[in-house]
């Protein structure tokens, strides 16, 4: 008999839906995947030449908990270069992939019935991993016309005693919205005088364009850096999705030793070969590929913006950073799976339907594939889109 706990939880519809063309794929079809959630660039071969010097060395061995010395200094030394915050070391761990980080921090942190604000559209597991822990999401809608951003206005008025936590994404999935620093410093004033921690969600910090700054929620003021729990990793900004290197870097020190008995009694250190790999990519050895990257991932998305911005009856929101599109088909269809799925069927794309993110009317194109497969899936999808009918 399985838990009431283990029920309750969801398929993450990402991976779903990359499975599913994947399997359609392996049957020969020739479907266009814009489903996946990881930059299709290779490992810099800096990280590389790091893990097979791990390797060659044999460290292959059990370390302490939150990582070994050397990849907690460099996290240190990257979240003072690149965001002007000072950890100790005690007050960092590193975890299994920032999507660990994310679920033991929420574990640690949420009791039955705790509330926690999670703006919408959102990332499909933020809110899974709150009900597994038997919170209450409580979900605030950005508005499109504010780059589905929230408001310190709405923040303030989804606030109630049982809210423990918010969780912000900041540049976004799905979205790609970044929250400016004026944005940030009004939802840290709501903040001050209650006890509701932030835990800031970082991961694409650095696939960003338009020279649009990113902030940190933590260095907005000390009173935010004293109730965040910053959360980051190298799957996106290192091309590292595969090696799950996450960590987490909290004032908070009740938490992070939660964090290390948890995780102590379930994965115990993280890979250790994926540890000494991650640390030229902190040190800002690979900065150059991650430049080139980013570049590459703004050209996809002007090329993307072009194409879209000619279908009729839709519409898409401008990404300031990571590398989505969400796309707007409420005007021919409210019903986002249905529309997923009959595009899959029909043109052999695969898209991911909105209603996953909160927000139904909409579906997520990621554009992390070649100039050449954008440019023919989303001919596809005009093609769908001019003889659709609901």
């Amino acid at each position: 008999m399985l838990s009431k706990r283990s029920q309750v939880l969801e398929e993450s519809i990402t991976l779903a839906i990359t499975a599913l063309a994947n399997e359609l794929k392996a049957k020969g079809e020739n479907v266009i995947s814009f489903s996946a959630g990881e930059p299709d660039f290779d490992t810099p071969q800096i990280i590389k030449n790091a893990a097979i010097k791990a390797i060659e060395k044999g460290c292959g061995k059990y370390t302490a908990v939150a990582g070994i010395n050397e990849v907690l200094k460099a996290v240190q030394n990257k979240l003072k270069k690149d965001n002007g915050l000072d950890y100790e070391l005690k007050e960092i761990i590193t975890n299994v992939g920032a999507k660990h980080s994310l679920f033991e921090c929420i574990e640690c942190l949420i009791e039955k019935g705790d509330e926690v604000i999670i703006p919408s559209p959102y990332w499909v597991s933020y809110p899974e991993m709150v009900k597994f822990a038997e919170g209450v999401p409580v979900f605030v809608e950005g508005l499109e016309e504010n780059g589905f951003k929230i408001t310190a206005k709405q923040l303030e008025k989804a606030i109630t005693a049982q809210t423990k936590l918010l969780i912000l994404n900041s540049p976004s999935n799905p979205v790609g919205s970044i929250y400016s620093k004026e944005e940030l410093q009004a939802l840290a004033k709501v903040l001050e005088g209650t006890k509701i921690m932030v835990l800031s969600d970082e991961m694409y910090e650095k696939l960003r364009y338009d020279n649009v700054a990113f902030h940190a929620f933590a260095s907005i003021s000390e009173d935010a850096l004293q109730r965040s729990v910053t959360i980051n990793g190298l799957s996106k900004c290192g091309a590292m999705p595969g090696w799950r290197f996450g960590y987490m870097a909290s004032k908070n020190q009740d938490l992070i030793s939660a964090v290390k008995r948890l995780q102590g009694q379930s994965t115990s250190n993280i890979c250790t070969i994926t540890q000494h790999a991650a640390i030229p990519a902190l040190n800002g050895e690979c900065e150059q590929d991650i430049e080139d990257m980013r570049r590459a991932f703004q050209t996809r998305r002007d090329i993307g913006l072009e194409i879209l911005s000619k279908i009729p009856n839709i519409s898409v929101y401008k990404p300031q950073g990571a590398f989505y599109f969400f796309v707007n088909i409420s005007r021919i269809e409210k019903d986002s799976m249905k529309f997923c799925q009959k595009l899959l069927e029909k043109e052999k794309v695969a898209v991911v339907p909105g209603v996953g993110f909160g927000m139904d009317g909409y579906f997520r194109l990621s554009y992390a594939t070649s100039d050449e497969l954008i440019k023919k899936g989303l001919e596809r999808i005009a093609k769908f889109i001019d003889t659709y009918t609901a």
